[in-house]
């Protein structure tokens, strides 16, 4: 099977009409707004009547792009690389009256030219993994202003000594995978200064993000009966899912806000 028939398949079953398309939640997400929210209050210079430049990296059909938009005076730029997504995108935005304050780019993250300085805030909820962590990190800091601000969340080890079952599955997934204090490190490398991280709660992977998505892929079980590509696809989503249920104690996303 090759890459482009694999991401056929990947879609079928990672599809617009999902509710999300990564472990989040709304009251992760507002957390780190408030966090953010707080510390531009307090940032010299700074007029909290300005409306903000927002980024939004990997933004996928704009679970958090939605929220930014309801919830900040802000102009914000939803970039993913796949136009099914984007066009999900806008016809939420539409339904939920904020389409004036969203624009999108379709492009992939890995090539994205933008303005140094450009953006207020860069919001990126599980995607650094399309160019790295350390890489990413290193490009938002030349789109921010000085004194601009990153919220991002990324896949860490939660705990120490994990099953081996479970280790040998996510390092070769996720190579980079490092615990909580090796991202803080990798972001103070980076050149930001660390505001607030935490821990997704478990609900936020399996009530708000595999539920639905293994609700999916029960559907579109029959129409894989035939055919062992699909089927190899669609037992590697079953088997991520049966991973975080087995050992959500051991992994998970954590969010970190920062301030250039």
């Amino acid at each position: 099977m090759d890459e482009q028939e694999s991401m056929v398949y990947f879609h079928e079953v990672f599809n617009p009409s999902l509710p999300r398309l990564g472990p989040g939640d709304e009251a992760s997400s507002m957390r780190a707004m408030g966090v953010l929210r707080s510390a531009m209050a307090q940032a010299p210079g700074r007029r909290t009547s300005d409306s903000l430049r927002i980024l939004d990296l990997g933004c996928g059909t704009g679970a958090p792009t939605l929220l930014l938009a309801r919830h900040l005076d802000a102009t914000i730029v939803a970039v993913d690389n796949y136009p099914p997504y984007l066009e999900e995108l806008r016809r939420r935005a539409e339904t939920q009256g904020v389409s004036e304050k969203i624009s999108t780019r379709l492009q992939d993250v890995r090539t994205l030219e933008l303005d140094e300085s450009s953006f207020d805030v860069v919001w990126c909820e599980g995607a650094m993994f399309c160019l790295g962590f350390r890489e990413t990190l290193a490009a938002c800091r030349r789109w921010l202003t000085p004194g601009g601000f990153l919220a991002t969340s990324e896949l860490c080890w939660l705990k120490p000594e994990p099953p081996a079952e479970c280790r040998d599955y996510l390092t070769a997934a996720y190579p980079p995978i490092t615990d909580v204090a090796g991202n803080l490190a990798i972001i103070r490398d980076a050149g930001f200064r660390v505001l607030d991280h935490f821990a997704l709660p478990t609900r936020a992977w399996l009530e708000e993000f595999y539920g639905p998505l293994e609700e999916r892929l029960h559907r579109l079980q029959p129409a894989a009966a035939a055919d062992s590509a699909r089927r190899e696809v669609y037992a590697a989503c079953q088997t991520e899912v049966d991973m975080y249920r087995k050992y959500s104690e051991y992994y998970g996303y954590a969010f970190f806000l920062m301030s250039r």
